[in-house]
């Protein structure tokens, strides 16, 4: 039996090409590499699973390739990786210090790439800035860190840096479309836009996720199989809620949350994502805004169905009995209760409006 290898591997990018989301700084890089501009202390800085550490392996492996004529050589003798979480000693860097004074055998540089850097203790740091300073002329550094703000400003002012974006739900959407494709899996559109949203910006975890799911529903994902695989409230279950609320049916309404709560989901999260949700609708009703639905095909359609049905005012004022709820729920005695009472609020703006009328 072949062994499994996660999709967040098989799939890692080995070209600038390839990277998702990044064009920005992938251009910068190559022009820096064309032009000679390629300075030799360079900091990755951004949210995980954006790419940082995939570009310095591209970057190390790219730097060395020119006057190359196997382009699939990886240079392994003149890439060394250190992860300074396990590694964060005066020690480890004084080795690093040591080996970097020795110009490589093959190729161009040696690329020494420092993962999660902001783990060095302080004496390390000190023992680091000289040579970042003023390194030999083969050698460059690539430091990759996900909180920049630990970082010493001695160090951050000799490096280059570049700041990683989080992935967006379309690029990673689309993203997992070209996977899925390759692995001959078919899906629907909603469903990859659910594992691209739950993502939460960080590709690694999209495909984390998307493994996750194809182990579950096998070759047909579904928007239903992955709601159900991920545990997710999807825009379904407020879109009912919010058709009850506008028909003013306070018992169906009580029963539907008392339904969301028996199937194990936190009544703040239930709250939270109906604020969200009303915030969809008055998007929905400005063709301007429109681009701020962040969504797919089906649940645009639906949306645009029910930002007719809902008034301008009854939105605004849902949105702040909602938010009101969410700011309260964590300190009150009976959120259960809470969330009701927001709820029968919720249907009787409305109501109110036609007796006063």
């Amino acid at each position: 039996m072949e062994q499994f290898i996660v999709s967040a591997r098989k799939y890692r990018p080995q070209t600038f090409k390839d990277v998702v989301g990044q064009q920005a700084i992938t251009n910068t890089l190559l022009n820096a590499i064309e032009t000679n501009h390629l300075a030799q202390a360079l900091l990755f800085t951004g949210p995980r699973g954006v790419g940082k550490t995939t570009c310095a392996r591209i970057l190390a492996r790219k730097i060395n390739q020119e006057g190359y004529d196997d382009p699939y050589e990886d240079f392994s003798f003149n890439v060394f990786e250190l992860d300074a979480a396990s590694n964060n000693g005066v020690d480890d860097i004084r080795s690093i210090i040591d080996q970097v004074r020795i110009p490589p055998q093959t190729g161009k540089y040696k690329v020494y790439i420092i993962d999660e850097v902001h783990m060095l203790s302080q004496a390390a740091f000190n023992a680091f800035l000289k040579t970042l300073e003023e390194p030999p002329k083969h050698a460059i550094f690539i430091l990759a860190t996900t909180e920049k703000h630990k970082i010493i400003p001695t160090i951050l002012s000799r490096c280059q840096i570049f700041d990683f974006k989080r992935i967006t739900v379309k690029d990673a959407k689309e993203h997992l479309a070209e996977i899925a494709k390759e692995q001959g899996i078919t899906f629907e559109d909603d469903a990859l836009h659910i594992i691209a949203q739950k993502a939460d910006g960080a590709m690694r975890d999209a495909l984390s996720i998307f493994d996750r799911v194809v182990s579950y529903c096998g070759k047909n994902l579904t928007r239903q199989a992955v709601t159900e695989n991920l545990n997710v409230l999807d825009f379904e279950y407020y879109i009912k809620i919010t058709d009850l609320i506008l028909e003013n049916k306070i018992p169906d309404l009580l029963l539907a949350y008392n339904d969301i709560l028996a199937k194990g989901f936190d009544g703040h999260h239930f709250i939270a994502g109906l604020a969200s949700h009303f915030r969809d609708l008055l998007v929905c009703k400005n063709p301007a805004t429109l681009p701020l639905l962040e969504a797919g095909e089906h649940a645009q359609s639906l949306y645009a169905a029910q930002s007719h049905k809902a008034m301008h005012d009854f939105l605004l004022k849902g949105i702040e009995l909602a938010n009101e709820c969410d700011l309260k729920y964590k300190v009150s005695q009976n959120q259960r209760l809470l969330v009701e009472l927001c709820l029968m609020q919720l249907a009787s703006i409305t109501f109110d409006g036609e007796k006063k009328k």
